[in-house]
């Protein structure tokens, strides 16, 4: 039973072995190839997560500002830049504020997909030169 299991799974790699000696293939370029992939990958994913740490930052910045104006516009005292909170005042400060975070945000999200992309376009331009650099060397 053990020598169906494993003639089951090793199978797929056997066919895949026999393609890339058949067709004269160079199985070290297409490693090579795999590897590159996977190193686009990884840094496609520290890009993505230095986007949302910068986010989550700028949200919590945001979020600190807005609790400390509310809290000095009830208090009726002085605001978070040291002036007496009015409420004809704390409003449009907030407001353009709020305007101001959101830009932020967007401008972080927007950077971090451009990244991203930025580096699939440049390993999908790598690909196609490998393979036909292996495809050429088959001739």
């Amino acid at each position: 039973m053990e020598s169906t299991n494993t003639a089951g799974t090793s199978a797929p790699h056997k066919k895949l072995f026999d393609f890339v000696k058949q067709n004269r293939l160079d199985p070290v370029a297409i490693l090579e190839s795999r590897r590159k992939d996977i190193e686009a990958l990884a840094s496609i994913n520290i890009a993505l997560l230095a986007g949302l740490q910068s986010l989550v930052r700028q949200q919590g910045e945001y979020l600190c500002d807005t609790a400390a104006d509310l809290q000095a516009l009830a208090r009726g005292g002085k605001g978070a830049d040291g002036q007496s909170a009015k409420v004809s005042e704390v409003l449009p400060r907030s407001l353009h504020k709020a305007v101001n975070g959101l830009r932020g945000l967007t401008d972080t999200v927007y950077k971090a997909q451009a990244d991203s992309i930025a580096t699939v376009g440049r390993r999908v331009a790598e690909n196609v030169e490998e393979v036909k650099g292996i495809l050429r060397s088959r001739t």
